[in-house]
C-alpha cells in the first residue's frame, strides 16, 4: 500500500512507494494475531519441544540465530546418541501450521504431522511433508514419479509444481488439516491435495511401503503432535507458526 504524505510548506500531496516494514523472524503480524495463529518456537529458547516419546529435547537440537537447528551427525538415518526427532508437546486436530525451512548440502529432514508415540519412529505414524535438498540427496530419484522431493507427502503424493529452492535458501511451507482434507503449500503456491481415511487414500497407503512399517499406518490419527525429523543431516526452522481451525 503506498503512503500518502503532505507537504506542510506547498500543500502539495505525494504518493511514496513505500511497503510495510517486514514482519520480523519468529513473530506474529497484526493479521496473523486477529486470524488466530500462534508462535510455537519463540527464536530464542526451546520452551514447548521436547524429544519424541522423551521428557526433554535432544542435546543435537538448539537454537542458532533464531533459528531451531539441527546438528548433523553425518550418519543419515542412524543418527547419534545425542540425536532423534522433536515435537512440539501439544497435539493440533485441524489447523493450518506455517514453517520456514533451510536444508544442508546433501540433507534430508521432514516436519511430520498428527503424529503419535505408539511406534519406534515418528514417520511409523504420521503424514511427512518433505524436506530435502533434491539436487544432491538420492531420495529425489526414488520412490514414484518424484513423490520423495521436498514438499511432497512422503513416499505417496509428488509435490506439483516442484517449487523448492537450492540447499542453503529458505524455503515457506504450510500445512493445513481440515476434517481430513490436507494440503500441502510451499513458497505461496498449493502443491499437493489429499484426504484422509477414504478409500482413496487407503488403496494409496497399500501401494507404499508404509504398511510393511506399521500395519496400522493408513489410520491417521484425528489429532496429533508437530514432529520434525532428525534424519543425520543439518536443518534450520524458524517461523513456525500454527492457527486451530
Amino acid at each position: 500500500m503506498r503512503n500518502v504524505i503532505i507537504c506542510l510548506l506547498t500543500g502539495t500531496v505525494i504518493l511514496s512507494a513505500c511497503t510495510p516494514a517486514e514482519v520480523a523472524p519468529n513473530t506474529l503480524s497484526e493479521k496473523e494475531k486477529k486470524e488466530g495463529y500462534v508462535l510455537l518456537f519463540d527464536g530464542t529458547t526451546l520452551n514447548g519441544w521436547r524429544g519424541y516419546r522423551k521428557d526433554a529435547p535432544p542435546a543435537a537440537w538448539s537454537v542458532v540465530d533464531g533459528c531451531l537447528t539441527l546438528k548433523g551427525s553425518g550418519q543419515g538415518e542412524a543418527g547419534a546418541n545425542d540425536g532423534g526427532d522433536i515435537l512440539y508437546g501439544e497435539q493440533f486436530g485441524d489447523f493450518r501450521l506455517k514453517i520456514d525451512w533451510k536444508i544442508s548440502e546433501g540433507g534430508n529432514s521432514g516436519i511430520m504431522y498428527l503424529c503419535q508415540e505408539t511406534q519406534d519412529y515418528s514417520y511409523q505414524t504420521a503424514p511427512e511433508f518433505q524436506v530435502l535438498d533434491n539436487e544432491r540427496h538420492p531420495d529425489a530419484e526414488l520412490g514414484k514419479d518424484g513423490n520423495r522431493k521436498a514438499s511432497s507427502l512422503y513416499d505417496l503424493i509428488a509435490a506439483n509444481p516442484q517449487n523448492t529452492k537450492p540447499a542453503g535458501e529458505w524455503n515457506t511451507a504450510e500445512i493445513l488439516v481440515y476434517k481430513g482434507t490436507v494440503v500441502h503449500f510451499q513458497n505461496g503456491e498449493k502443491v499437493l491435495e489429499y484426504h484422509l481415511w477414504t478409500e482413496d487414500w487407503k488403496k494409496l497407503v497399500a501401494n507404499s511401503k508404509f504398511p510393511g512399517l506399521n500395519p496400522d499406518w493408513a489410520n491417521v490419527a484425528k489429532q496429533g503432535y508437530i514432529v520434525l525429523q532428525d534424519h543425520g543431516d543439518a536443518v534450520w526452522y524458524r517461523n513456525i507458526k500454527l492457527k486451530k481451525m
